[in-house]
């Protein structure tokens, strides 16, 4: 069931992917035309943007294909982290193109230069329509998986970059400040910056099989020895292949007269009520396998 069910939600956050991706390359070319013609760097910024969105959407529909295959004697785990290798490559994409955006920014603030803001703002309309679909599109699946937020989060920041354009448009179009250009381009990459840093946190923590979000061992380890019959736990890890499938594993050593097997399955439940941990490997012990009789991982 559990496999069915994973193999359900793949195939609809790959449907998801596949119509934002059509969305945001079919666009793409038309913003980046519209940048070269009008010569705005906002504009240009937010073509960026859709670029990276369109990338980041190939690699993410990528992964969930890869991430697909069945599992080997070599990849015993299949080819599912793929999905947090793309997430990770998505945000140091992003980190370049906001360091771009930021250079590009102080240059033309020293260098102003002559800006069509019709025709912008007639393109960044059209991109804020296409980055408005294709968000609702996948916010149903950014919380349940990296790969999906990550994609998400590309486009909202330029959801907001087509709005910082048409803002910029109106001003220039109002007053003739050309400066305006550049100052929204710089806004827009200081933004995507510290939520682009969250997501390579998270991705990166996965990658070092750090303890996921919202767990500490100290309570998975509390939680087992408070089970009659477990004394201690050690060798207690607790890791993410995915960002949706959290596994772990821990020795448990029995007293009293408790049968081993009824503690590991006792701990086991627990850890899939408690903390929602159903992939676990439990070795239940008499005698502490550590030198350090009781010591705790």
């Amino acid at each position: 069931m559990e496999k069915a069910s994973h193999g359900h939600s793949a195939s609809g956050s790959a449907r998801q992917l596949t119509i934002a991706l059509c969305l945001t390359g079919g666009f793409l070319l038309a913003e980046v035309a519209g940048a070269i013609i009008f010569k705005s760097l906002a504009l240009l910024s937010d073509a960026a943007h859709m670029f990276t969105d369109a990338s980041a959407l190939a690699v993410a529909l990528a992964a969930i294909r890869i991430g697909q295959r069945p599992a080997d004697d070599v990849r015993t785990y299949g080819y599912r982290r793929f999905e947090i290798l793309a997430a990770a490559f998505n945000a140091l994409l992003l980190f370049a193109v906001a360091g771009y955006i930021l250079f590009e920014g102080v240059q033309r603030l020293r260098n102003p230069e002559p800006v069509q803001s019709t025709g912008m703002l007639v393109v960044a309309g059209i991109g804020l329509i296409v980055n408005l679909v294709a968000m609702r599109i996948l916010a149903s699946g950014k919380d349940a998986s990296l790969n999906i937020k990550g994609a998400y989060l590309e486009v909202w920041a330029d959801l907001l970059g087509s709005a910082g354009v048409i803002v910029g448009a109106v001003v220039i179009m109002l007053t003739g400040w050309l400066w305006v250009d550049p100052v929204i381009a710089i806004i827009i990459g200081l933004w995507v910056l510290p939520r682009t840093w969250t997501l390579l946190k998270d991705t990166t923590r996965i990658l070092l099989e750090g303890v996921p979000e919202g767990i500490t061992l100290a309570e998975i380890r509390s939680a087992i020895e408070q089970i009659p019959g477990a004394s201690a736990v050690h060798d207690l890890h607790v890791w993410s292949v995915t960002s949706d499938e959290v596994s772990a594993s821990a020795h448990i050593v029995i007293a009293g007269e408790k049968e081993p097997e009824e503690v590991r399955l006792a701990a086991a439940a627990v850890l899939k009520e408690r903390f929602n941990i159903g992939h676990v490997t439990l070795q239940a012990e008499r005698v502490s396998c550590r030198p350090e009789d009781g010591a705790h991982a």
